[in-house]
């Protein structure tokens, strides 16, 4: 049992000026002592965050906070297994006419074949996905 943290979460504690281990004591403070980790679409996510700050000044907020990320959790990458999974979910929810946006798609694929939830702002994004538990923090 463990957390895959949606970006959105790590952005909303990035604007509050809150550091990771902010995040990852709010994490086991509701779900006890568990593993809390990233996708790799997240760190895609949080990367391009850098580079689109409009100022040097949030740039650099941006960029110790997202290294403050990457060296405290894991990031599972997008192995062959996440991707068929990834892409099963996707066709069977599309011939029901439902669409899921690739990101949380993946995210979303890497949280079950792990065996974890998925913590996020937007669980909407995540209710197509049969079988993935989306959790608050």
């Amino acid at each position: 049992m463990g957390l895959i943290l949606d970006t959105s979460i790590l952005i909303e504690s990035e604007r509050r000026g809150e550091g990771v281990e902010d995040v990852l004591r709010r994490s086991r403070d509701l779900h006890g002592e568990i593993d809390v980790a990233l996708s790799s679409v997240s760190a895609v996510e949080l990367t391009h965050g850098i580079y689109r700050a409009r100022t040097d000044a949030d740039r650099v907020r941006r960029r110790v906070f997202v290294e403050g990320v990457f060296h405290d959790l894991i990031t599972h990458p997008l192995t062959l297994e996440i991707a068929q999974l990834a892409g099963r979910i996707e066709g069977e929810q599309a011939a029901k006419g439902i669409s899921i946006a690739v990101q949380d798609l993946i995210i979303g694929a890497t949280a079950l074949h792990l065996g974890f939830d998925v913590v996020t702002l937007n669980a909407k994004h995540f209710e197509a996905i049969p079988g993935l538990n989306v959790v608050a923090l």
